[in-house]
């Protein structure tokens, strides 16, 4: 055992010296390598890093959410227009019948669209304020979180007062460094005034709602100031449900689709004029794109590899070479066959490594720049793909090494000291 730590010691230090005493053929021999692995580990950080970014998107609308719609998120409304045509739109009178035949949802909630609307304080003004009317039960359902205030309280949503509730962008623009609580802003020629403003969501990949520009009342007041029947062609109106602890989401569908269908009153022949929606069919969807992202960073990596490999199996003949009489020497001395092939293939797996680290520093510095610099979301590397690096690294250089190193345990040692 103690010969083999010192085959494994001697093996680093002449790996070194190799790598120092050929500073540029190392460096171009290496280069594979590092381009390679930075492809690999570069692709996977950036998919992990997008997945993970689009799963807190998720997470800020409730991934345990059914939507009851008019279109379906995974179908294509262009190829089922007439369908869809057919198909009432999703209003809250459906929202009253599912809360009250729905048993197993800890909340349902009931929100639409009420268009662009201008938005004045004093002299500052909103001229696309996109305004939308929450149930009470919303500020639930979406899990919000409030900079300042608070939602609606019980006795202002049914009495339909005027009040509001608003993004931190909408805020910002409207009232700067400003404390907007307690303040009053004109709405669709309306005196509201301002109880909450929402927590800053920031950037999203899928961005739904955008909740940092958005102008919330409450149903009973948008009532009072505006036509809330959804008569176009592209509502922009939702019944939400949550399920209770316990409750599955397959569950929680089927007693949805069940409160549907009576609420509306259809027959058992009839087909369901509504769809059902989860978040999770937009993650489903994307992670087909994902699935060939890695494809690709594994197609672009495994050339640049599969070059660096050669170049370090050049570069492990050429060491083999210059080498042989001490190799004979070895040999004659009492060197073993394994400790021969040990120490190339050592050296081979310390040159790759060294490569590999190169390409995962790469990786780092470019998900710094993305995170801080170039974009607003946030990349990262993993301890994961840190590992796959090197795991590679270790494995190229394996491959790479292993004939040179036969080639150099088969030498004949009175052959090896003559040359």
């Amino acid at each position: 055992m103690q010969i083999i730590f010192k085959v494994i010691a001697e093996s680093f230090t002449l790996a070194f010296q190799e790598l120092m005493g050929n500073k540029l053929r190392s460096f171009l021999s290496l280069l594979g390598i590092t381009i390679g692995i930075f492809c690999i580990v570069g692709v996977f950080s950036a998919v992990d890093s997008l997945e993970n970014n689009i799963r807190q998107s998720i997470a800020k609308l409730g991934e345990d959410v059914i939507y009851v719609q008019k279109f379906s998120w995974s179908e294509d409304p262009g190829q089922n227009y007439f369908k869809w045509m057919r198909r009432p739109n999703v209003d809250f009178s459906d929202y009253q019948g599912v809360k009250k035949r729905l048993k197993n949802a800890e909340v349902v909630g009931y929100w639409m669209g009420m268009g662009l609307k201008v938005a004045k304080y004093r002299n500052n003004s909103i001229e696309g304020a996109y305004t939308m009317a929450f149930s009470e039960e919303c500020g639930e359902l979406f899990n919000l979180g409030y900079a300042a205030g608070r939602f609606f309280l019980p006795a202002e949503y049914y009495l339909g007062s005027d009040k509001v509730v608003l993004g931190s962008k909408a805020a910002e623009e409207l009232f700067g460094p400003l404390d907007p609580v307690g303040k009053v802003i004109k709405l669709s020629g309306r005196n509201l005034e301002v109880v909450g403003v929402l927590e800053k969501a920031g950037e999203s990949i899928i961005n739904i709602m955008n909740f940092d520009e958005v102008v919330i009342i409450s149903y009973p007041l948008a009532r009072k100031i505006a036509n809330v029947k959804q008569n176009s062609f592209w509502p922009d109106s939702s019944v939400g449900a949550k399920a209770k602890a316990g409750v599955s989401l397959a569950q929680l569908e089927d007693n949805l689709v069940a409160a549907m269908r009576a609420h509306r009153r259809l027959r058992p022949i009839e087909a369901d004029d509504f769809s059902l929606n989860q978040l999770s069919i937009i993650s489903r969807f994307l992670g087909g794109y994902f699935d060939a992202l890695h494809i690709l960073g594994i197609f672009l990596g495994g050339f640049a590899t599969l070059v660096g490999m050669f170049s370090v199996a050049n570069i492990m003949f050429v060491s083999v070479k210059e080498r042989t009489r001490l190799i004979g020497i070895k040999k004659a001395l009492g060197a073993k066959r394994y400790m021969i092939l040990l120490e190339f293939l050592i050296e081979s797996v310390v040159l790759c490594i060294l490569g590999g680290i190169l390409g995962l520093i790469l990786v780092f510095i470019v998900m710094q720049a993305l995170s801080y610099g170039l974009t607003s979301f946030s990349f990262f590397l993993s301890l994961e793909n840190v590992l796959l690096g090197l795991s590679l690294s270790i494995s190229i250089g394996i491959l790479a090494g292993m004939l040179p190193a036969s080639k150099a345990s088969k030498m004949d040692a009175v052959v090896a000291m003559r040359q």
